[in-house]
């Protein structure tokens, strides 16, 4: 008899559980339901509020994560649109929704021009729907757009490169020339610095020269001149 009455309590338990929960998924629905009217009506920013409060009701509410992250991609929201896509890649439950979250995700991505994460994204969604000619035409253009980004980036490394190259060698060719004129600077200095010391020197002969003579020319102290040599002669005979 306990066993049977514990069995009753637990279905009568499980049974309002189980009511409680769909009244909580109903109420979430209808206010997807709301969002969706307002989202059709391009009433972005209340559709948002009323699909935050259905996710408020039933975190698990995929419908309603996925189209609020619409409602931010058409609001320009980029950030916002991208992290409630992945939230909503988490909560899906089929193939089917999880291909239009990464598909719409890749979207978002081609928009900031991250080309990676989008031929990422776009491969994802036709992992799960391959058939899709829209993504499978995204997922080309996206890798042709990464290719030509990856292309470009390597063309300006080698401008950058030789730009640098080409910066050290005029370094250099000015140090080269610099050195060159600092030699030329200082053979000219020292040419200049010659002639003076020539001319120096041979100034310095003529006032020599000149001092020799007037030496010459002047009688030195007790010396006979020959004129009076000449005479003394002349007195000594007579």
């Amino acid at each position: 008899m306990k066993k049977i009455y514990k069995a009753f309590l637990f279905l009568i338990i499980s049974s309002n559980v189980f009511s409680q929960e769909n009244l909580i998924n109903k109420k979430s629905n209808n206010l997807t339901y709301d969002g969706n009217i307002e989202f059709s009506d391009k009433n972005l920013v209340e559709a948002e509020f009323l699909y935050r409060q259905a996710i408020s009701k039933d975190s698990m509410n995929n419908i309603a994560s996925y189209n609020m992250a619409n409602s931010f991609y058409n609001s320009g929201f980029n950030k916002e649109a991208i992290n409630q896509y992945k939230l909503s890649i988490k909560k899906a439950k089929n193939k089917k929704d999880l291909h239009k979250s990464f598909h719409n995700l890749g979207d978002v991505y081609m928009r900031n021009k991250d080309y990676q994460n989008a031929v990422n994204s776009f491969k994802n969604a036709l992992l799960n729907n391959p058939t899709d000619d829209e993504t499978r035409y995204n997922y080309a253009l996206a890798k042709e757009l990464l290719k030509n980004e990856e292309k470009n980036k390597n063309n300006n490394k080698k401008d950058q490169s030789k730009k640098e190259n080409k910066g050290n060698k005029d370094k250099k060719d000015n140090k080269k020339d610099k050195n060159k004129k600092g030699d030329k600077d200082k053979e000219n200095s020292k040419k200049e610095k010659n002639k003076k010391n020539n001319k120096g020197d041979k100034n310095n002969d003529k006032e020599n020269n000149k001092k020799n003579k007037n030496k010459k020319d002047k009688p030195r102290p007790n010396q006979i001149s020959p004129e009076q040599l000449k005479n003394l002669l002349k007195a000594m005979n007579n």
